[in-house]
């Protein structure tokens, strides 16, 4: 049956980001079944307009201080009209902050509401000290009471409802598109731009953001230099640490790339890379990380993260040491390591993942969870 699916996030970057991409993919996906997706996400401008994920509104948000730039809707009343005008059938929410009323809205109409965690709420707020646990603990209550259900992309991300007593999860992974991040991408050219005969290419590829940890990228090659191996570290990403970031790797072999518009970029320098580092102790997934095992380069990841779930033995979970990640990486035959990469990254497919989010989709009831 097809159904009218509202999307609802905020924290959408227009030209980048792990959740931009999820959710472009599973528009895309839903469409492809059928089903009429419509994507609501907040910008400088209003705009509406039809894409290959659906239908894109944008509305005028506000920025969040200290972020870099993103955005989140507060007008209330106006996105609230706006739905009673879309008639959604089912609604699926990107967020858990300014958004979390939508729940109520949809089951005062009866309407099935699922909440996607894309972020561990646990986690941002342990930057907030010893009272960010109990915080997160009465929003995730709050948020699993008033969606029909709660969907995690790891049993990482699925943990912090779990411990509250939440029942009404669904664990759905993310998928990676095999064919643009393929090690078909390996660019000669590209490898001879950044490393010299002999050196080992470093990639740090996410946003830099104090949650994300990139200064462990820096301070990994760092380390390794001390250590004697001839390395150099490419990073490519922005965000609001990216000046600090630039004065922390003044005078080491660190370049910084600018915003890369095109996807296939990207993906050819993850091919090109012998490692990739992913340092975010709060992934709740790691798209970037997937990314990069499917153009077939293993990545260094934090053991306390859910990465080391979605890496799997093709990569290598560290508690500090990234760049004993790295060395360790290293000692492996370059053939085996790469081969392993991508055979990992060929059990996160989105076809698949879209298959279980709308599985999510037509199970989810609104009957109230007590």
């Amino acid at each position: 049956m097809t159904s009218r699916i509202v999307r609802l996030a905020n924290f959408v970057m227009p030209r980048s980001g792990g959740l931009r991409t999820a959710l472009q993919a599973l528009g895309e996906g839903y469409l492809a079944a059928g089903h009429e997706p419509i994507l609501i996400v907040p910008g400088s401008v209003y705009s509406d307009e039809a894409t290959g994920q659906g239908r894109v509104i944008t509305i005028p948000g506000t920025v969040v201080p200290g972020t870099g730039g993103y955005r989140v809707l507060l007008a209330r009343r106006r996105l609230m009209k706006l739905l009673e005008r879309l008639e959604p059938d089912r609604l699926e929410v990107s967020d858990r902050f300014t958004l979390r009323w939508t729940g109520r809205w949809a089951r005062e109409r009866g309407i099935p509401a699922v909440m996607v965690s894309h972020e561990s709420l646990a986690g941002l707020l342990t930057f907030a000290g010893p009272l960010g646990n109990p915080w997160a603990d009465l929003l995730n209550s709050r948020s699993f009471r008033s969606y029909d259900r709660i969907v995690c992309t790891t049993s990482w991300a699925a943990a912090e409802f779990r411990r509250i007593g939440a029942e009404n999860i669904s664990q759905v992974p993310l998928g990676v598109d095999l064919e643009l991040f393929n090690p078909s991408r390996y660019d000669d050219s590209l490898r001879a731009r950044y490393a010299e005969p002999g050196q080992v290419l470093i990639v740090h590829c996410g946003r830099l953001s104090s949650e994300k940890r990139p200064e462990r990228s820096v301070e990994a090659l760092v380390a390794l230099r001390k250590r004697g191996i001839d390395a150099v570290l490419v990073i490519v990403g922005d965000g609001p640490l990216r000046a600090r970031l630039q004065e922390q790797a003044h005078g080491h072999p660190i370049r910084f790339m600018e915003f890369v518009a095109e996807r296939t970029a990207v993906a050819s320098l993850l091919a090109t890379a012998d490692v990739v580092i992913a340092p975010g102790p709060i992934e709740t997934f790691g798209l970037a990380a997937l990314e990069a095992l499917a153009c077939g380069t293993p990545v260094v990841v934090d053991a306390a993260s859910a990465l080391p779930e979605v890496v799997g033995a093709a990569g290598v979970a560290v508690t500090n040491d990234f760049a004993g990640g790295v060395l360790q990486v290293l000692t492996r035959p370059a053939a085996a390591r790469r081969a392993d990469a991508r055979a990992r990254a060929e059990q996160f497919s989105w076809p698949a993942a879209v298959a279980g989010f709308l599985a999510v989709h037509h199970s989810s009831s609104t009957v109230a969870v007590r």
